[in-house]
């Protein structure tokens, strides 16, 4: 039994697929059953639990023998960082005396000890922890999510501009969620001693002007790109929601991630979904 975490979301969702394709038992852990019905259908089973409660994720644990880890992204209008820390820690804590034979977590390009950037120290923080606990763990640092242009859609649509903290013609390694399911699922039935870090991309880097062009051809309009200047990018965040704490945050993530070159790989593991394909199949459902 292959337990996974963050089903209800692109990247565990797609882990969960790609386990039931291949004819896998799979218990998927969510907040909100009622939500996750659609799982049941597909032949996993649901679980209810929340990583802001250990004893409900290790009871979870101890259903499967391997298990999918992922920190849930917190709520932009608090403290991000801190939030993000605190499940991390609940994480590890749920896996001593879980019983789990290995664990697979996902985690980003670029991750680093520091404090206000992000997803670069959080989930270095919990690579960290994973490394010093019992349990064979593999981590697959992903490269920049294909889903993070998605969310941009709406504005996208209204103003025929695409938004954009990075330079227009910055190559940028990309992966679309299918990818990083299949890539976390082959280390999920693999041996024990597949572990340590894996870096997964798509089938070749984009610049945001080839976003801009995938949602022209997409939408079948003319898409402009509009770059926003560092000396901007916290206001930019605060004046989507962002609590002042979030927005220092996300700032100094975009500063290291575009500083450090995305931490560009010579030999990652590399997808099959084109950025061209990825957002015209979204854009259409």
């Amino acid at each position: 039994m292959y337990v996974v975490m963050g089903a209800t979301g692109n990247v565990g969702g797609a882990v969960a697929d790609a386990l039931l394709a291949r004819g896998e038992a799979v218990t998927v852990l969510t907040r909100r059953p009622e939500h996750a019905t659609a799982w049941r259908d597909k032949g996993a089973r649901i679980v209810q639990a929340d990583a802001e409660d250990v004893a409900s994720l290790k009871a979870a644990f101890r259903i499967g023998k391997r298990a999918f880890l992922l920190n849930p992204p917190a709520d932009p209008t608090g403290d991000t960082d801190s939030t993000e820390r605190r499940t991390i820690a609940n994480i590890l804590a749920a896996l001593d005396g879980s019983g789990l034979e290995k664990v697979v977590a996902v985690s980003t390009y670029g991750a680093q000890p520091g404090e206000s950037i992000g997803d670069l120290g959080t989930l270095w923080a919990l690579e960290e922890g994973l490394q010093r606990q019992s349990i064979p763990a593999a981590i697959n640092r992903g490269a920049y999510y294909m889903t993070n242009w998605i969310g941009l859609a709406e504005i996208v649509r209204q103003s025929g501009s695409l938004p954009s903290m990075f330079p227009a013609d910055m190559p940028i390694p990309m992966v679309a969620p299918r990818d990083l399911g299949e890539a976390a699922a082959d280390r999920l039935v693999s041996r024990l001693d597949d572990v340590g870090v894996v870096y997964v991309e798509g089938s070749a880097p984009y610049t945001p002007r080839d976003v801009a062009d995938a949602f022209a051809a997409a939408l079948g309009r003319e898409i402009g790109l509009d770059v926003t200047g560092r000396d901007r990018w916290e206001e930019t965040f605060r004046s989507l929601g962002f609590s002042d704490a979030a927005a220092r945050s996300y700032a100094g993530m975009t500063a290291a991630i575009v500083d450090n070159d995305f931490d560009r790989q010579q030999a990652p593991r590399r997808g099959k979904v084109t950025l061209s394909d990825f957002v015209s199949s979204v854009l259409a459902a």
